[in-house]
């Protein structure tokens, strides 16, 4: 994952943010802050202007009322790498639960069906689909940990309903090896360092 770009005036850019609740990841909005919009004058412009292929886009996607760990890069290879199912790259997140599952025999029920892979209930934008094995581990009642290896839409809520509950809230925590940097307060972010980068090679 080089730092150099086709263009030698548009260096490869590679962000890490605390993405805040309520921002869309999309260039405009009619409704909602974009996460373009807490840039820089000159991420802007490389969000909106720059030529093809040194453009700043995010790596994927969290939905308006999702939080946490997003990245922001010009470098479409290092993007698809993350992105790619095929790639197997771990996410976790910090999930807030509407029902208290109380009983260790009802949470190792979710762990275990989790762990086989469950049928998603379809959303608006996708259909009906099988979901990859996920990790879960439990914090208490209403909050667990839940690791994914795909992005599909709204994955992380779809498994949830499929268990029989709701997600309230949601927060990603890592990508792969790469931590959310505790020190960024939502909505700020910082570039990610070489090894932070390189990271994503092994």
């Amino acid at each position: 994952m080089r730092k150099t770009a086709r263009n030698s005036d548009f260096p490869h850019i590679y962000l890490m943010m605390n993405k805040p609740l309520g921002a869309v990841c999309a260039t405009a909005s009619d409704s909602h802050p974009t996460v373009y919009s807490l840039l820089d004058d000159d991420k802007k412009k490389q969000a909106s202007s720059a030529p093809r292929g040194c453009r700043l886009h995010t790596v994927g996607r969290l939905d308006t009322e999702s939080s946490g760990l997003l990245l922001l890069t010009t470098d479409g290879r290092f993007s698809h790498h993350i992105t790619a199912p095929e790639s197997a790259i771990k996410k976790t997140y910090l999930v807030t639960l509407k029902t208290p599952v109380e009983t260790p025999a009802e949470q190792e029920d979710y762990i275990k069906k989790s762990a086989a892979g469950l049928t998603l209930p379809p959303d608006h934008k996708a259909p009906e689909q099988d979901s990859a094995p996920a990790h879960l581990e439990w914090l208490s009642a209403t909050q667990c940990r839940i690791t994914v290896t795909e992005g599909k839409f709204h994955e992380v809520r779809r498994i949830f309903l499929a268990l029989g509950n709701e997600v309230i809230a949601l927060h990603r925590l890592s990508i792969g090896s790469l931590q959310l940097d505790q020190n960024l307060a939502p909505g700020q972010y910082r570039e990610l360092t070489q090894e932070e980068i390189l990271s994503f090679k092994k």
